[in-house]
Formats: C-alpha cells, sequence, structure tokens
C-alpha cells in the first residue's frame, strides 16, 4: 500500500447490505430505453438506488504511478464477492467518491457465478483439441441443475408422469427443485403451485 494511503474506512462503508446506485452507463432500462444509450446521446441519467450485498471487498494491492498525462494516481486491486445485481464498477466510482478524489474500474475479470467457477472453465482452444480426439466432456444437464437447486427424487410413476407435464408431491420448501429419475438423471425442474410440485421446464419428455 503506498505510505499515507488507508482504504479501509472508505471500503467498510462499501461492504455489507448497502444500497447501491447503479452507472449511468449500465444496460438497465429507463423508459424502455438502455440507460447507456441515454448518455450517449447526451442525456443526464441518474438511476434509483437499489439494494445490494458486497459479501467481500478485500484489497489484494496497490500500487501508485503516473498517469499519461502527468496525474498521480493509485491502482488498487481488490477481490469482490457480491449478490446478483451489484455493479462492480459503481464500488469502484463510490470508492473514489468516498476518498474525495475520482474512481474507476480499469479491469474486471468475473471468476464466479453462484456454484461456477473460473477452475473450471476451458478455453476454446482447450475445447478445439479435446474434439479432435473425441466428443469434449461438457458439464452434464443434471450436474447443472443439482448444483443450482435442490433435489427431487421420484420413483418410475412420479418420473413418467413429469415427462409429460404432470404434477407430482408437493417439494420441501419453495423455489426450483431439479427433478430426477429413478437412475438420477434430469427430468425437469419443478415448482410449488397449488399444493403439488408442478414443471417449469421438461427437458427429458416422454
Amino acid at each position: 500500500m503506498p505510505p499515507g494511503l488507508d482504504l479501509e474506512p472508505a471500503l467498510a462503508g462499501l461492504r455489507g447490505a448497502i444500497l447501491q446506485v447503479p452507472s449511468s452507463v449500465s444496460a438497465i432500462k429507463v423508459g424502455g430505453e438502455r440507460a447507456y444509450a441515454r448518455v450517449r446521446s447526451g442525456e443526464d441519467v441518474r438511476l434509483e438506488a437499489r439494494p445490494v450485498t458486497v459479501h467481500r471487498l478485500e484489497v489484494t494491492g496497490a500500487v501508485a504511478r503516473t498517469a499519461g498525462d502527468g496525474t498521480a494516481v493509485v491502482d488498487v486491486d481488490v477481490v469482490v464477492e457480491c449478490s446478483s445485481g451489484t455493479y462492480v464498477r459503481a464500488i469502484a466510482r463510490d470508492l473514489g467518491e468516498s476518498l474525495g478524489t475520482g474512481g474507476h474500474l480499469t479491469a474486471l475479470r468475473r471468476t464466479a457465478v453462484g456454484p461456477f467457477h473460473v477452475e473450471e472453465a476451458r478455453t476454446l482452444a482447450e475445447i478445439a483439441a479435446e474434439s479432435a480426439e473425441a466428443p469434449p466432456a461438457l458439464t452434464s444437464m443434471t450436474d447443472i441443475a443439482t448444483r443450482c437447486f435442490p433435489s427431487l427424487h421420484l420413483d418410475d410413476a412420479a418420473a413418467a408422469g413429469v415427462r409429460v407435464g404432470r404434477p407430482v408431491a408437493e417439494a420441501p420448501a419453495e423455489g426450483l427443485h431439479a427433478a430426477l429419475a429413478p437412475d438420477g438423471h434430469l427430468l425437469a425442474l419443478v415448482a410449488n403451485r397449488d399444493g403439488a410440485a408442478r414443471p417449469v421446464l421438461v427437458v427429458d419428455p416422454a
């Protein structure tokens, strides 16, 4: 950390459950038009604050530099874990404002989305090399669904019904569930409605 720079007081106010004003050049629609399009046309766009949660905001490095025009700047590297709907560029903006100066995002790398992490990803070149020998090993729908949603294991009769869109016994909790056949593969996504778990999306129809 450059001498005399204490970011922690400013960072503390950006963690946890906060109200965040999205960037005016976001893709949020204002009157049916994207905010960034309105800004590009010269309009002054001000978006309403919305609740988000920043679970982690940690500085991993800070280096004092000089910009091309001679302005002294500090490049700060951070790790952010946040709820859906959080704008990381707005965190940079708000950090700069808290410090009484400007702040903007120069680079962003997403390393996880929900239960999926970048360590599991492969480049297109890697997939192409694999497919030259055999079909590439892709993550199955069953694996994706069971990592994202609670599982609902069905017997043969219930599985046959779900395949044609019929409801099954009510799931133990609200929200989407992965309905699985007796052999464990994904049949459908179901959700409780009117006292039963009803198919929302059937991926293995009869």
